[in-house]
C-alpha cells in the first residue's frame, strides 16, 4: 500500500505506507451515528458469535444480500448498512456478538405496541447467528412522556430515569424483558435533531448491550465459586500437614496433592480468564457511555448510572474478587510446593550422603580384601617361581654343577619375594594412572 504526499508544493511522490494504517485510520469511521428521524422504533438483537460463528453470519448476510439485489458486506467490513424501502437494517460485528438493529417507522400513540415480535419478523430470513444476548425494543416518540405514563409502561420499583444534560431529551427503562423476551427503552424528543438523536439511541443500545456482556461474568463466578473455596479449604488442611508431617514419602504425597491442586487452579483460571477480562472493559465502556450523555435525574426517580451502579457494580465486584481470590490462591499453592520441594531435595540429600558414605565403607573394605588377596597372590606367586628355580638348580646339580640345589633355592626365596612384589606394585599403579587419565 502506498500513500501519496506532496514535496515542494508541485512534485508528488509515493511513499509506502504501514499496512496497518489504513485499518487505523478507518476504526474511527467503522461505526458512525446515524441520524434518526421522530417517532421511530427500533428492534435491536446481539447474538453471540464467538468461534466459527461470525464467519458464518456474514456468509449468511452476504448471500441474503446477494439474492435480493443489495450491496453485501465486505470481507472485512465490521459495519453495513441495508435500506429497504421504509425499513433500516444496521448490522455490526464485534469481537464475539454481532448486532442486528431494525429502524422501522411508528406512529404516534400507544407505546410498544404492536409486541416486538411482530416487528422483527425479517429476522426469521436469515439463520440465527448464535443465541440470543440482547433483545430490546426501544420506541422513540416526541414530547415527554408524563411520570405517570413511565409508571403504566414498566416496572415501577425497577424504573431509572433521566435526562440528557442539556435536557434536550428523555430516556427510561426498568431493564427487565418483558413477556416477550425483549427490554423496553423509552426516549422522549424534547428537541434534539436528527444527528443528535442517532447518537443518544446508539449509545443507549450500547449501555444495554455491554451491560448485559459484562454481567456475563457472573455466572462464571459463581459456578467457580465453589472450587476455589475447596482449594482454599484443602491448601490450610495440607499446610499443617506440611508442618507435621516427616519421612520422604509423606512429603512426596502431600507434593503431589499440592500439584494437583495447582493444576486444577491454573485450569480454571485460564479458563476464566477472557471472561473476567471482558467482563471490566464492557464495564467500562457502560460506564464512559454514560458519562458521555451526562444524565440529570426526573422527578427524584433513580438515573441510569445510579440503578446501574446499585445493580451492577456489586456483580462487578464479584468477579473482581473471584479473580483476585485465583491469583492470590495461585501464589500460596506456589509457595506451600516450593516450601515442601525444598523438603524434600534435602531428604534426598541426606539420603545420598547417607548412600555415599556406605559406598566408602564398602569400598574401603574392598581395598582391604584387594590387598589381602595381593600379598597372597605374591605368596602364591613366589611359591610357584621358587618351585620352577628350585627345579632348575636341581638339574643343574645332577648335570654336574657345583651348585647345593637347598642353599640356592633357600637363598632365591627372598630375591623372588622381593621381584614379584616391586612387579605387582608396579602393575597396579600403571592401572591406578590409567584409571586417573
Amino acid at each position: 500500500m502506498s500513500a501519496t504526499v506532496t514535496i515542494d508544493g508541485d512534485k508528488q511522490a509515493q511513499l509506502e505506507a504501514h499496512p496497518w494504517r489504513a485499518a487505523v485510520l478507518a476504526e474511527v469511521h467503522a461505526r458512525p451515528f446515524l441520524p434518526l428521524e421522530t417517532p421511530r422504533r427500533l428492534i435491536h438483537f446481539a447474538f453471540d458469535t464467538s468461534d466459527e460463528r461470525a464467519h458464518a453470519d456474514r456468509a449468511a448476510l452476504s448471500e441474503a444480500c446477494v439474492s435480493s439485489g443489495l450491496p453485501a458486506p465486505g470481507p472485512r467490513d465490521k459495519h453495513h448498512l441495508i435500506k429497504l424501502s421504509n425499513v433500516t437494517l444496521r448490522w455490526e460485528q464485534h469481537s464475539e456478538f454481532t448486532t442486528y438493529t431494525w429502524e422501522l417507522p411508528a406512529e404516534e400513540g400507544a407505546l410498544f405496541t404492536p409486541p416486538a415480535p411482530l416487528l422483527a419478523r425479517p429476522m426469521t430470513l436469515l439463520p440465527q447467528p448464535g443465541p440470543v444476548l440482547v433483545a430490546v425494543d426501544l420506541h422513540l416518540v416526541r414530547g415527554d412522556p408524563t411520570v405517570a405514563a413511565l409508571e403504566q409502561t414498566f416496572d415501577r420499583s425497577a424504573l431509572a430515569v433521566a435526562s440528557t444534560g442539556d435536557g434536550a431529551a428523555l430516556f427510561a427503562t426498568d431493564f427487565k424483558p418483558n413477556a416477550e423476551g425483549f427490554v423496553s427503552i423509552l426516549v422522549g424528543n424534547r428537541g434534539l435533531d436528527p444527528a443528535q438523536t442517532g447518537a443518544l439511541v446508539q449509545r443507549l443500545l450500547e449501555i444495554e448491550t455491554y451491560r448485559t456482556l459484562a454481567l456475563l461474568g457472573l455466572p462464571e463466578a459463581q459456578q467457580i465459586a465453589p472450587s476455589i473455596r475447596r482449594i482454599e479449604v484443602r491448601l490450610a488442611e495440607l499446610t499443617d500437614e506440611i508442618r507435621r508431617s516427616e519421612g520422604l514419602s509423606a512429603n512426596h504425597r502431600l507434593l503431589d496433592e499440592l500439584t494437583a491442586l495447582a493444576a486444577e487452579l491454573e485450569a480454571r483460571a485460564a479458563a476464566s480468564l477472557f471472561r473476567f477480562g471482558a467482563s471490566r472493559a464492557y464495564d467500562e465502556l457502560v460506564q464512559l457511555r454514560l458519562q458521555t450523555i451526562g444524565e440529570r435525574s426526573v422527578a427524584g426517580l433513580p438515573t441510569w448510572t445510579s440503578f446501574l451502579a446499585r445493580r451492577m457494580a456489586p456483580a462487578m465486584r464479584t468477579c473482581a474478587t473471584l479473580e483476585e481470590r485465583q491469583a492470590n490462591l495461585s501464589r500460596k499453592l506456589t509457595r506451600a510446593a516450593n516450601l515442601l520441594r525444598t523438603r524434600v531435595d534435602v531428604e534426598l540429600e541426606q539420603q545420598n550422603r547417607d548412600l555415599l558414605k556406605s559406598m566408602n565403607a564398602r569400598t574401603r573394605l574392598q581395598l582391604r580384601l584387594q590387598a589381602t588377596v595381593e600379598g597372597l597372590s605374591v605368596a602364591a606367586i613366589t611359591y610357584y617361581v621358587v618351585g620352577l628355580f628350585g627345579y632348575a638348580v636341581k638339574g643343574a646339580h645332577d648335570a654336574g654343577a657345583p651348585i647345593e640345589p637347598t642353599l640356592a633355592t633357600a637363598a632365591f626365596v627372598p630375591l623372588a619375594l622381593l621381584l614379584i612384589w616391586w612387579m605387582v606394585r608396579r602393575i597396579r599403579r600403571r592401572h591406578v594412572r590409567a584409571e586417573d587419565e
